[in-house]
């Protein structure tokens, strides 16, 4: 990455889209970036850490966080709550460390409104088909989760417009150099309002 002023960027995603595994490709190829850990409400899987994927807590823990005013950005999904913590982005921020936030489109939004001058990027698959492929192919939801999560997958892909840069997670190794390039502030063509991206993006969520 340049030397240049730590920032936050703001990494949001359909489900289904890749955007967990580029995030983590992303901050392994790059040790200076900084990943904010999410609080979630939602049950601990097999194969994840407390501290390590997710900050684990119980929905009054939770709520006294989002009351305290200790959360950046919070919201409900899929029945459970997530949210980012304050003084962590704030510490490393200060710190002179380029921050990741791997959020949904309703935190991205509340977070440009308390720090507009973060960098949003949204993830998107190159096509409605492969969208399709990657849910039914994920082992750790039941087909009725698989549904709901495809139809609101369906409906997220349309808050595209609401960032500032769009990467289509085509091949991971190519999605991760993407983001690489908006990071270094080299992102020109996956800027929202370039004509030749909008066109492509139109096929995908139409």
């Amino acid at each position: 990455m340049n030397d240049v002023e730590a920032k936050l960027f703001v990494i949001a995603a359909p489900s289904g889209a890749g955007k967990t595994t580029l995030v983590k490709a992303l901050v392994t190829r790059n040790p200076e970036l900084r990943f904010s850990i999410s609080y979630t409400t939602r049950p601990k899987r097999r194969n994840e850490a407390d501290g390590v994927d997710y900050l684990f807590v119980n929905k009054d823990e939770f709520e006294a966080l989002r009351d305290e005013g200790a959360l950046l950005e919070f919201a409900e999904v899929f029945d459970n709550h997530y949210g980012t913590s304050r003084s962590q982005v704030e510490k490393h921020l200060e710190n002179g460390h380029h921050v990741i936030l791997e959020i949904d489109w309703q935190g991205a939004r509340q977070v440009r409104a308390s720090m507009p001058e973060c960098v949003t990027i949204f993830i998107l698959p190159p096509s409605h088909k492969e969208l399709v492929r990657r849910l039914r192919r994920r082992r750790t939801d039941s087909r009725k989760v698989i549904a709901r999560r495809l139809r609101d997958a369906v409906s997220d892909m349309s808050r595209w417009e609401e960032f500032d840069y769009v990467v289509i997670n085509d091949d991971l190794d190519a999605a991760v150099a993407d983001l690489e390039s908006v990071l270094a502030g080299h992102g020109e063509a996956h800027s929202t309002a370039h004509p030749a991206l909008r066109a492509t993006i139109a096929d995908i969520v139409s």
